[in-house]
């Protein structure tokens, strides 16, 4: 079996190739870094399910990615399905502890929205954002200079769920979908954002290498997302503030107001009529007017 049959299906796509497993290896494993094993499927349900039911038997730094995901999960419970090798579903397992405080945990999806933007804005040449808690936003449309033209889409999400005494952390990004391949209308892609290269391999490369940097920096100041720098970094590529949100919480509540904040527990801080301010942690968030 060749290299390019690895995922154990042939090419059926010249557009969509199968991702180099022994170069993804090769180029992420090494003595002392954070990655220990890549495991690359053709297609499974969630990557973040498989990976959990296998957290208690496996080292911190493991990774799977799959060509294909049929029942990826996004927040909320919300599916994410894409074409066969037309976007990256990855999966890595991280055991912070005993080094950071668990509550400092919540922290992990937001420096992975860090890590992920900047892979895509450098490897991909395209303008990225995070909307909090854990989307990342591309610009799709307009010719240059017609900015009414111009709409952010989300082209990926990040979901963290606790397994064992560790994090998997799931990563769902969409690469080379077309409009019409759009699992809801309003989505986007690298392709669709014009991007510069919509080559998987390096994409993952840089993803997976900029969440080690900033997981071993955030490590090392014992999750402290300001002495890592964690937190002004996420301020700076976050697309939220400034905004009037609609932040929909557990058990039908909302409030509306201004996004004004990050605070030191990633918390989303919107500003209400009246004066008052209140620290989101969980919900869903609508923008409802750009900056």
């Amino acid at each position: 079996m060749t290299e390019h049959n690895a995922a154990g299906s042939r090419w059926t796509d010249l557009e969509r190739p199968p991702l180099n497993t022994t170069a993804l290896r090769r180029g992420l494993i090494g003595p002392g870094g954070l990655w220990t094993s890549l495991e690359v499927v053709s297609t499974t349900g969630s990557t973040n399910s498989d990976l959990a039911a296998r957290a208690e038997g496996l080292p911190e730094g493991a990774v799977l990615v799959a060509e294909e995901q049929t029942r990826g999960r996004g927040r909320l419970d919300r599916g994410w399905s894409a074409p066969a090798r037309s976007g990256l579903f990855v999966s890595v397992l991280l055991r912070p502890g005993p080094d950071v405080p668990m509550e400092r945990w919540g922290w992990l999806p937001l420096l992975t929205g860090v890590a992920v933007a900047t892979a895509v804005a450098r490897t991909a040449g395209v303008d990225t954002a995070l909307k909090w808690p854990n989307d990342l936003l591309v610009t799709v449309g307009g010719k240059e200079g017609d900015e009414n033209a111009k709409e952010e889409r989300k082209a990926g999400g990040i979901l963290a769920e606790r397994a064992g005494d560790g994090v998997v952390v799931g990563i769902g990004l969409n690469v080379t979908l077309t409009e019409s391949e759009l699992p809801v209308p309003g989505a986007g892609s690298l392709a669709l954002a014009n991007a510069v290269s919509v080559d998987r391999d390096p994409l993952l490369r840089a993803v997976l290498r900029g969440l080690e940097r900033w997981y071993g920096e955030w490590r090392e100041a014992a999750g402290d997302p300001a002495a890592s720098g964690l937190q002004e970094a996420y301020v700076a590529g976050c697309a939220t503030l400034g905004r009037a949100v609609r932040a929909e919480l557990p058990g039908e509540r909302q409030v509306v107001g201004d996004a004004v904040a990050i605070d030191g527990d990633g918390r989303l801080v919107i500003a209400t009529e009246g004066g008052g301010r209140e620290a989101v942690g969980a919900g869903d968030v609508v923008h409802l007017r750009a900056v």
